[in-house]
């Protein structure tokens, strides 16, 4: 079975998943979140006065997200790891963007591309050839923006800028990735008649990040109307210069809150809001249906566990990057799990359902490939070599099952840079209570 791979940016470094003796108890302060980071770049770039992100993540996507942005004339200044200062100015090339093998540089870029006036090419890990881009190609073609791809709708890409984008009504099925709609969005308040994104297909996934992208884009000044379903409207007009502040990263949290129901342990994640653009309710009942406790107080977001992890039947095509980890989670419960919604991600950095499926399979786990996901069915799991086709969420799941099953080595660690560099470490100091 091919589940795809990639040349390493880095040479692999295998890595021992720790197994824990103890409940952990850990108290963390984590990088902020990967997806506001994103987004906040992309708004401070296109606005008319600078901005500072509060609490950015530094992370592979985001760097290149930052050095995309940079390259095409914007000023991004990331020296200070803890506030990062942009200012605007005209985007012009000739550019190259390194979209690396992230999403939301591949998808957000090419749409601020077109505002920039000259040549801006973009190309990536060789696994970013087969991310799904298509759609967006040809509703930027729709939307006025002159576009040389392969027939495949694939990378590599240039986008020919104008200086301008002439903007108005565009369809599209957006149901491989939300970041697709996104992408329209964040930009459309720049195009000459804004933008009307109406999505036509299956449902689009991960909801909760359209949410974010509505909210930020509002933040930023900008008129946003989502009250139709599947219809998304931004009104022309500048984005305003602001401060951002970025929240804790709630995926990468995932696996340190699985650690505590794993284990019987507790884990604090300090710095979270009250208020949330993140899917933290969907979070909540997941735990909690596998046996966690979850509670949001003045030290931060805390889930307990009792060590007795149950299985549960579920939908995540609205928190789809918390598969991995969940699926982890699910091998070691006491019944067995079903998860749909989730058939897109076979698109992600790879095709997820299949590689979670031969991995934990290499393990001795009972689990099986649907349409839409994966059916698991709970039994002793052994140690053994644990592939991660370069994707850090593949990473994250083999370190939750570690906590329980000794002997899982992960084959490249390092691929958790593209969105938290201090993931070994963290985790092992973590399950060895130094944390």
């Amino acid at each position: 079975m091919t589940v795809g791979n990639l040349t390493a940016t880095r040479p692999p470094q295998p890595w021992t998943a720790p197994t824990a003796s103890d409940p952990v108890s850990a108290t963390l302060r984590l990088p902020g979140s990967k997806s506001m980071t994103a987004r906040a770049l992309v708004l401070s770039a296109l606005a008319t006065g600078p901005s500072t992100l509060h609490g950015p993540l530094r992370a592979r996507d985001t760097e290149l997200m930052a050095g995309g942005l940079r390259a095409m004339g914007a000023h991004v200044s990331v020296s200070d790891d803890e506030r990062w200062l942009i200012r605007p100015h005209p985007l012009v090339g000739p550019a190259h963007v390194d979209v690396g093998l992230a999403g939301t540089v591949m998808r957000f870029g090419p749409p601020v591309a077109g505002l920039a006036e000259g040549r801006v090419t973009f190309d990536g890990d060789p696994q970013a050839r087969v991310r799904p881009l298509g759609p967006l190609i040809d509703a930027l073609r729709a939307l006025g923006v002159r576009i040389d791809a392969p027939a495949t709708g694939s990378l590599p890409l240039v986008v020919q800028g104008a200086g301008r984008v002439t903007g108005g009504e565009v369809v599209i099925d957006a149901s491989a990735s939300s970041q697709l709609v996104s992408g329209l969005l964040l930009a459309g308040a720049r195009f000459d008649r804004g933008v009307v994104v109406r999505h036509e297909g299956p449902p689009v996934p991960s909801a909760p990040h359209l949410r974010m992208t509505v909210q930020m884009l509002r933040a930023a000044g900008a008129a946003v109307d989502d009250g139709t379903p599947d219809v998304w409207v931004v009104e022309p007009g500048p984005l305003t210069g602001r401060g951002w502040e970025i929240e804790p990263d709630l995926s990468g949290a995932v696996p340190f809150f699985a650690a505590a129901l794993v284990t019987g342990g507790e884990v604090t994640l300090q710095g979270w809001p009250r208020s949330s653009a993140q899917p933290v309710e969907q979070l909540r009942s997941l735990l909690q249906r596998m046996g966690g406790e979850v509670t949001l107080g003045t030290a931060g977001l805390t889930v307990r566990g009792t060590g007795t992890v149950h299985g549960l039947t579920a939908d995540l095509s609205d928190v789809s990057e918390l598969t991995p980890a969940l699926t982890a989670l699910a091998m070691l419960a006491d019944s067995p799990s079903r998860f749909t919604g989730i058939a897109h991600i076979r698109g992600h950095e790879t095709n997820r359902i299949a590689a979670l499926a031969s991995e934990f399979a290499a393990l001795g786990a009972d689990l099986t490939e649907t349409e839409d996901g994966l059916e698991i069915r709970p039994r002793p799991l052994r140690g053994g070599t644990f592939r991660t086709y370069a994707d850090h969420r593949m990473a994250h799941a083999a370190a939750v099952a570690g906590l329980a099953v000794p002997g899982i080595e992960v084959d490249d660690v390092t691929c958790t840079s593209k969105t938290m560099p201090e993931f070994p470490a963290l985790w092992s100091a973590m399950v060895t209570n130094k944390s």
